[in-house]
Order: C-alpha cells, then sequence, then structure tokens
C-alpha cells in the first residue's frame, strides 16, 4: 500500500473555492482503480491535510496523471494555495483493530 500525505494552506482570498475543488477531487479519487481510501481534514491552525491510501506506486502515477488531478495540482499551485508539501510512502507495517 501506498500511503500519500499532502498537506497544504490555502489562500484566504480562494478558500471556497480550494474546498470545492477539493471535494470535487475527493469524488474522483474515489473512482479510481487501486483506491483504498481518501480523507481531507482542516486542522484548527488552517491548515489542510489529505491522506490518499493506494494499492501501488502505478496506482499513485494514474492517479498524478489524471487529467482533472492535473487541473486541480495547476490551481492549487498558482491560485488557491500559499504553501503545500506532498509525502508518499510505502506502507511497512500496519496495525488495526477488528
Amino acid at each position: 500500500m501506498i500511503v500519500t500525505v499532502f498537506r497544504s494552506r490555502p489562500n484566504p482570498a480562494t478558500t471556497a473555492e480550494f474546498v470545492a475543488w477539493n471535494a470535487r477531487m475527493s469524488a474522483l479519487a474515489h473512482t479510481m482503480p487501486g483506491h483504498l481510501s481518501h480523507k481531507s481534514f482542516c486542522a484548527a491552525d488552517g491548515e489542510w491535510v489529505t491522506v490518499v491510501e493506494l494499492e501501488t506506486e502505478a496506482h499513485v502515477r494514474a492517479w498524478a496523471a489524471h487529467p482533472q488531478h492535473q487541473e486541480a495540482q495547476a490551481l492549487g499551485r498558482s491560485t488557491f494555495l500559499t504553501e503545500y508539501r506532498i509525502q508518499t510512502c510505502e506502507v511497512v507495517r500496519q496495525h488495526q483493530s477488528p
């Protein structure tokens, strides 16, 4: 499993548009092959955190290359975000309750 953590700070002037695009990307992510989970949260300090779980690196590359996702990425860099950080990690160990 591959986990991507996307941390960002929306531009206050475009937060509403960012939230709308975030919802669209979440819905789209759920339709992607290899999708396991996709969740976004807004912290008290205004930082957004999105955690995406996909089955393989190939699924991650397919998600990154999706045309609508690329459009969202470009808008994020040019308009919606004041900063962001993306970390992509392979799960080495997982524990969970029933």
